[in-house]
């Protein structure tokens, strides 16, 4: 039974969500649909790319991916499909694969032309459901596109390096349910720069110079449990994700404070690492 997976940025309120599965359905009684995430904020390609980047693996090879951010078809945002890394993604041109392929390359790439067939201006309702049942059905995309060389890059999703190697630019990409801000400097970028050196970490007015493993290593466990005043306390992790994320202990946006709220820590705001000699 194929699955096809649906980012949007459509939330819950509206009928778009519900419009494009019934879709779906119509075409193909015996198929799972799978909500990755609703709740990208509107038109935010970098958001919609962490999301799916570090969703997707999860699913089996064959996989159809639906992105509907930022997805109206103009002759500056066509739609495409990719099957890229055993996954089929559907979307439009627009950079919101370009954390995915920072490392792999496609092995198909079409531009999907059948808009012609189209009456409708709900292009994640039409043309991206075509598609994806197409693919489903087993069809190939040579069908349903015209074969393409290169898609859209997307800037501020990868972080710059300063000519002496001293210090990595990022910048915060996406704010999870918690609060927690969370940049676009990886694991591996820190350790090929930082070869081993210290470091200090800014963000705003917060500077760090230690990442914990995981949040509760912030809390020394021989202390009382009423002395340890540690919730809302500011610490930076690699998340499971494996990207840098400035948080605070037991963080809630609504109550003690979060890293986007307390340290206005919002996206695209500066996370700089100097590296010590």
């Amino acid at each position: 039974m194929p699955i096809i997976t649906l980012t949007t940025d459509f939330g819950w309120k509206d009928p778009y969500v519900g419009a494009v599965k019934g879709a779906i359905y119509k075409e193909i009684e015996n198929v799972n649909i799978v909500d990755i995430s609703h709740e990208v904020s509107p038109f935010n390609i970098a958001e919609a790319a962490y999301i799916i980047k570090n969703a997707y693996h999860s699913f089996p090879d064959g996989t159809i991916h639906i992105i509907g951010v930022d997805a109206e078809h103009t002759v500056e945002n066509i739609h495409i499909a990719v099957l890229l890394n055993g996954h089929y993604f559907i979307c439009a041109d627009n950079g919101v694969l370009a954390l995915i392929m920072n490392k792999l390359h496609p092995e198909k790439l079409v531009e999907i032309n059948i808009h012609d067939r189209i009456s409708s201006n709900f292009t994640t309702l039409n043309a991206f459901v075509s598609t994806a049942c197409h693919i489903a059905r087993g069809g190939t995309l040579e069908v349903i596109g015209k074969p393409i060389s290169r898609i859209r890059a997307l800037s501020g999703v990868t972080p710059k390096i300063s000519e002496n190697k001293n210090v990595i630019h990022g910048q915060v990409i996406y704010i999870d349910n918690y609060g927690n801000s969370v940049s676009n400097i990886t694991e591996d970028i820190f350790n090929e720069v930082g070869k081993g050196r210290k470091f200090e970490i800014s963000a705003r007015n917060e500077h760090f110079n230690k990442i914990f493993k995981k949040y509760s290593d912030i809390v020394n466990f021989d202390d009382e449990q009423k002395k340890r005043d540690v919730d809302g306390k500011g610490l930076v992790i690699f998340n499971s994700a494996g990207y840098l994320e400035l948080a605070t202990y037991k963080s809630n946006p609504l109550t003690v404070g979060s890293a986007s709220t307390l340290f206005g820590l919002q996206i695209n705001a500066p996370v700089i690492i100097t590296f010590i000699e």
